[in-house]
């Protein structure tokens, strides 16, 4: 009897500390909200000037670099990830040179700032020309663009690479047992499973991108900052810009993460009974699978 009641004190304290916690973290939660929201509230009270706010001028000159923004963050996010498949493939290659090879191009990329990438291609790559001879006379685009997939490419090929190693070693064993070559169980197996592994982080990685861009401004791409850095520079006002800044991010941001949430939600390559389905399948030659 007394070890019950004892037994019994023990829970009701664990409880009791528990509640205590929950407690504590929900009223830190409470004020930090109350803190940022007031603070947030007297800015947009006091020092933003809704005049300039909705100029004419203002939303249209920040509507042709959201544009271009907008641009060139898909293609490099397509490039990007295209990329980052095949560094992820090559970093688990069998073949010593190509696991070599993508191992350096990973270790560059993701050890060196993005900004040193940036003006080593913006104004390292035109002098390996003759003055005067570079055949891209608007250089700032696509080297804003080969900067962000090349950098961003790496980050990719290491999120795939994790995505592979997830996948139980049963998979592959399993598809080559039922005759499959090594690259179609790497096709139809395992990199569906890889990429429902991999997705989260891929679209972490996308929406770190979109704010890389914002360092474009330093090899004059006319992007937002950009925008904000010139009405700043005329009106002496950074708070009316800066709205303008935050809510075209935000837009991009939030539209990305709810796309990787979508797809979430709609993947299920790494169900078992599904994956399992799928190899007995392409082991009978119904998924229109090749014989190794």
């Amino acid at each position: 009897m007394a070890t019950q009641t004892g037994s019994e004190s023990n829970s009701g304290g664990v409880l009791m500390r528990d509640q205590l916690v929950k407690r504590v973290g929900e009223a830190t939660a409470a004020g930090f909200v109350l803190v940022i929201g007031g603070l947030l509230g007297w800015i947009l009270w006091t020092q933003v000037d809704y005049g300039l706010l909705s100029s004419p001028l203002i939303a249209r000159r920040f509507a042709v670099a959201f544009s271009l923004v907008l641009r060139i963050v898909v293609i490099s996010s397509l490039m990007s990830v295209t990329l980052g498949v095949l560094v992820g493939l090559g970093r688990i290659s069998t073949s010593n040179v190509t696991g070599r090879i993508a191992k350096g191009y990973v270790e560059f990329f993701r050890g060196t700032p993005l900004l040193f990438q940036l003006f080593v291609i913006y104004y390292g790559v035109p002098r390996l020309w003759a003055t005067g001879q570079f055949p891209v006379s608007d250089w700032a685009v696509p080297a804003a663009v080969v900067g962000l997939t090349l950098n961003h490419g790496a980050y990719v090929g290491e999120a795939i690479r994790g995505g592979i190693d997830a996948v139980p070693g049963g998979q592959m064993e399993a598809a080559r047992s039922l005759g499959m070559s090594r690259v179609m169980a790497l096709r139809e197996v395992v990199l569906p499973q890889a990429w429902r592994n991999a997705l989260a982080a891929i679209g972490n990685d996308q929406i770190i991108l979109v704010k890389d861009t914002s360092l474009l401004t330093l090899i004059a791409v006319p992007e937002i900052m950009d925008v904000f850095r010139n009405i700043n520079s005329n009106q002496l006002d950074p708070w009316t810009p800066l709205v303008w800044v935050c809510v075209l991010y935000l837009a991009i941001t939030m539209s990305i993460s709810q796309l990787v949430n979508g797809l979430e939600r709609r993947s299920d390559w790494g169900s078992d009974s599904r994956m399992f389905g799928r190899l007995s399948r392409l082991g009978s030659g119904d998924d229109g699978g090749e014989e190794a």
